[in-house]
């Protein structure tokens, strides 16, 4: 790659049948979740999730110590006992998809404004929100990983990338690979001090939105990197090291998007393939240790709060609560008393 040209960016890679397969079960599985009679509540709360989980991923995978019920409490509001660096980076990130939600075009002044949120209060004032101003490598355990282009050579670079991205080549791209793309090459540039990693997520995040991709706000693509971080950064690794050829980042990544929208496509079914509880007693929420419960009681007749701590590896007093908050819901009724006692549909 020449990244002294002053052309507009044009991405080197080759379209494989594994991402023709994956983009067709990507499309599959959106369908269905477009589709699906998901109630107001329920869709609520799938945006809320979507929003922790990727802010709990996408900050764990760069060293985050906080649990995902940590930055539960913490987009409720409710404060925490962690470090403070922990915390800033999880409500920063926070503020960042928030951002990113009503943005309706990629610009250099929102590309910056994205970084100066992640970085706010971790970074300093001059460092948030703006280039690098010296040289700087990726390295690991074993060494130099990756060394990004010159300082003097970003903000070139990242004009000409921000061109591409609002290009009629850009718009004419499945909207899954032009995020891949976009990802990958914001993490080549490197164009920031720290934080670049964050804002090229939250960046493939914004292009889906952009595109109309994830129109219920409902995806969640960084658990995926978070669950192999080593997939990850081996698949960003191949094509720094294959001068920037991103076939086989393009194929881990369409994969991660196939196998995340078919996990949504799983829970929002599994709540709306027994629409009659909405119908006779209207709407509730269950959430997805219940909804897991309401289909073992689907296979089996029925279920005993041990076999729901065994099937959500939980503790009996969570079940207790669940269970008992799903006859409060008059989803289920429970038979017996004490040890003996179990659950079955109404």
């Amino acid at each position: 790659m020449e990244t002294n040209t002053i052309n507009m960016y044009k991405p080197k890679f080759r379209i494989t049948n594994k991402m023709l397969r994956d983009i067709s079960s990507i499309s599959a599985s959106r369908e269905a979740i477009l589709s699906a009679p998901i109630l107001p509540r329920f869709e609520k709360r799938l945006r809320e999730d979507a929003l922790i989980s990727r802010t709990h991923s996408s900050t764990s995978i760069e060293g985050n110590k906080l649990d995902k019920d940590d930055v539960k409490d913490l987009f409720y509001g409710k404060d925490i006992t962690a470090r403070k660096k922990d915390k800033l980076e999880v409500q920063n990130y926070l503020e960042v998809l928030k951002y990113i939600d009503g943005l309706n075009k990629i610009t250099e002044k929102n590309l910056l404004k994205i970084h100066e949120l992640t970085c706010k209060g971790i970074l300093s004032k001059n460092e948030c929100g703006s280039y690098r101003k010296k040289y700087v490598v990726v390295a690991s355990e074993e060494g130099i990983k990756f060394r990004p282009p010159k300082n003097e050579l970003v903000p070139r670079l990242m004009k000409d990338f921000v061109e591409f991205l609002n290009s009629d080549y850009a718009l004419e791209l499945n909207p899954v690979l032009l995020a891949g793309i976009t990802h990958y090459y914001f993490v080549y540039i490197h164009p920031f001090i720290d934080g670049n990693g964050r804002t090229a997520r939250a960046l493939a995040t914004l292009v889906l939105y952009l595109r109309g991709f994830d129109t219920k706000r409902i995806f969640a693509l960084d658990d995926y990197y978070n669950e192999n971080r080593d997939d990850y950064y081996n698949a960003l690794d191949n094509a720094h090291t294959n001068n920037s050829e991103m076939t086989k980042w393009l194929e881990y990544f369409v994969e991660g998007v196939a196998v995340s929208m078919a996990k949504i496509k799983r829970r929002i079914l599994r709540f709306s393939v027994d629409r009659k509880i909405t119908k006779e007693k209207g709407q509730v929420y269950l959430n997805e240790r219940q909804l897991k419960g309401l289909e073992y009681i689907q296979r089996n007749g029925r279920i005993t709060n041990s076999e729901y701590v065994s099937l959500n590896r939980v503790s009996r007093n969570t079940a207790s609560r669940d269970l008992m908050e799903m006859v409060e819901f008059k989803v289920v009724i429970q038979k017996g008393v004490g040890r003996g006692s179990y659950f079955e549909k109404m």
